[in-house]
């Protein structure tokens, strides 16, 4: 997925997700981007601050380092499908968020209707955002960090995304200035 910021023809700036450029040059061409203001369908990229890579160079140095420590931990004389002595330590999985029936069950009986609406209206459209995200973007699990970069240094063709990645992942993705965000991440219900 990608951030545009955008402006509309009142002058008005939004930002609008896509899964990738072409998408949001076919949607522009068949006015589907409407102004959140004014409604207006004539629209056009606005000008994004461009954000400076720092950590290149951490990133690549912490790359070696990990494949010369599984390289250390297998042994000479082993066979390709070898595990290593010891396996790096798993990215801790992002707690998920109550289901929406959870959270709307455990509000405060203080709230009135209208609020509990609001809440369960939030919920769903958290529901549908994981979705579209699971229907329109690749999992790649806990290598989302590793595949980010890929992407941001064009070292594999653009294309949304999904995954987990730890704190300190994040911290060293907005370092380098990865366009990336965290959404909300609501579980599934068979309902």
């Amino acid at each position: 997925m990608i951030l545009f910021a955008l402006r509309c023809s009142a002058d008005h700036q939004f930002e609008a997700w896509f899964r990738n450029g072409a998408a949001y040059d076919e949607q522009a061409a068949a006015h589907q981007i409407a102004c959140p203001i004014c409604g207006d369908t004539v629209v056009g990229k606005a000008p994004m601050a461009p954000r400076i890579a720092k950590g290149v160079a951490k990133a690549a140095d912490r790359a070696r380092e990990q494949a010369e420590t599984v390289a250390a931990n297998v042994a000479p004389a082993a066979k390709p499908d070898a595990v290593p002595a010891t396996l790096p330590a798993p990215i801790p999985a992002p707690v998920p968020l109550p289901s929406a029936a959870d959270v709307v069950a455990a509000l405060p009986p203080s709230l009135n209707d209208a609020q509990r609406e609001a809440v369960a209206e939030v919920m769903r459209q958290l529901t549908e955002v994981r979705r579209s995200v699971e229907k329109n973007c690749d999992y790649v699990g806990d290598r989302f960090a590793e595949e980010a970069r890929r992407i941001h240094y064009g070292e594999t063709d653009p294309r949304g995304i999904y995954g987990e990645a730890s704190d300190e992942e994040v911290a060293e993705l907005n370092e380098e200035g990865v366009t990336f965000h965290r959404i909300p991440w609501v579980p599934r219900t068979d309902s």
